[in-house]
């Protein structure tokens, strides 16, 4: 729980206008509202000789000059962009939409490749946000060799995983009712105890969001009766834009992503459908890197900070600043992850690059002699290779052989139907022996 701000008071008010007007604190104010911070942490910055609490109303009453209303039934929400955020959002605008397209960010015969890796690292951390308990390495192998789950926690993953893709299918469609349900079919199929609820909207009042440690109640959603209401304009909220006040798309992805979560209208998995949607939106809009993205990642690693952001906007006065300046800093840490992770395996090719023209190795038998290098104990199959690469399984099939044949790979009997592929013995001198021709 966290503590809740001070309230107004005639003497703090008056005081607070006092400390407004002093151009001595702009840089003060400045970097608090680049933060966008709460109450718990503006009380510290307080100057001699000045009350927390008349800081906090001089904060507030600076934020109020900027505010944005919206309404959603009868919860009044408001939000305020700060500097900060106009520099964030001008920098995704540059980078994550446009009609250049990811052949100019991502190398043209890697995007499949990547794009399933980033959809993936989603669906995994997305999961974990809610509670799946696997590793990366055993997700990862699932989904590229596209074996049953044996768990809810792997099932939840290869849930996530098939949302994602339903929802790039989906990319141009409006919102509606029918469409969420759709979605949390896909999230919830196989992990819910009652399976009729599985793309079905929760009809009573039994569900709260509660404390993991302490049990204590943290948010009560609306009531059921009025979630059909509520949905209906969150739809019309995001399929169609206000004339009198605009809202930038990647701000209104957010506040998606908020509300839907904020109504909980689901008996489980808000979270995963709610951080769906913002990809989904995105897209729509036209921000093509957002698919390349693994926001949840980012997310799962500041968990505590994410929840924080929502309990913050609740207790402000339904402030949805706070939400959306968490999640326009995670967008940011997403897209240098991004950048680190294009640079890094960029660099990965250039060492392999070599192979190239040596017995014919094409490009992906260099990436897969790459693979065995640095995990020797790598077990692939023609599956697997076939969804890590956009090539049939018969093509993948063809590429291992030749290894095979190179005394690089050797076959390793999966099952009975299906042969597996690991690295040879010889590995290292006859990769030496190539190197060297």
């Amino acid at each position: 729980m966290i503590e809740l701000p001070p309230s107004k008071s005639t003497k703090s008010v008056k005081e607070a206008v006092r400390l407004f007007n002093d151009p001595n604190l702009n840089e003060l104010f400045t970097k608090i509202d680049n933060e966008y911070m709460y109450w718990d942490r503006v009380k510290y910055y307080a100057p001699k000789e000045t009350s927390p609490e008349v800081l906090w109303h001089a904060v507030k009453l600076r934020r109020s000059f900027n505010t944005v209303n919206i309404s959603f039934g009868n919860y009044h929400f408001h939000f305020t962009i700060t500097g900060k955020m106009q520099q964030l959002l001008h920098e995704f605008d540059l980078n994550f939409g446009g009609n250049l397209g990811s052949e100019c960010v991502i190398p043209e015969k890697s995007q499949q490749r990547y794009l399933m890796s980033s959809i993936m690292e989603e669906a995994i951390a997305s999961s974990k946000m809610e509670g799946a308990s696997t590793t990366r390495k055993i997700a990862k192998e699932m989904l590229r060799k596209q074996t049953r789950p044996t768990n809810k926690s792997q099932q939840m993953i290869v849930n996530n995983y098939n949302t994602i893709r339903y929802l790039v299918e989906h990319k141009d469609d409006d919102l509606s009712i029918g469409r969420l349900l759709e979605v949390h079919r896909y999230i919830s199929t196989k992990t819910l105890d009652n399976p009729a609820m599985e793309g079905a909207l929760r009809i009573d009042d039994t569900i709260c969001v509660m404390n993991e440690i302490t049990g204590e109640v943290v948010h009560t959603p609306p009531p059921a009766e009025n979630l059909e209401s509520l949905l209906e304009e969150l739809c019309s909220f995001a399929n169609t834009d206000d004339e009198n006040i605009f809202v930038h798309p990647i701000i209104k992805g957010i506040i998606i992503h908020f509300m839907l979560a904020y109504f909980h209208p689901f008996v489980d998995g808000n979270g995963r459908a709610s951080r769906s949607l913002v990809y989904w939106y995105l897209l729509k809009k036209g921000y093509w890197l957002t698919e390349y993205l693994s926001i949840s990642r980012v997310i799962y690693k500041n968990k505590a900070q994410y929840e924080k952001a929502f309990l913050y906007t609740e207790n402000d006065a339904l402030d949805l600043s706070y939400f959306i300046n968490f999640n326009l800093n995670t967008m940011k840490k997403a897209y240098e992850d991004l950048k680190n992770y294009l640079q890094r395996k960029i660099r990965e090719q250039q060492d392999f690059y070599r192979f190239r023209g040596f017995c014919n190795i094409n490009e992906r038998q260099a990436e897969i002699i790459r693979i065995y290098s640095d995990k020797p104990q790598t077990l692939l199959t023609a599956k697997e290779l076939s969804a890590r690469f956009p090539i049939t399984v018969k093509t993948a099939r063809a590429d291992l052989q030749h290894l095979v044949d190179l005394g690089l790979a050797a076959e390793s009997p999966v099952n009975k139907r299906m042969m597996g592929y690991v690295r040879s013995e010889e590995f290292e001198q006859i990769l030496e022996g190539l190197t060297n021709k």
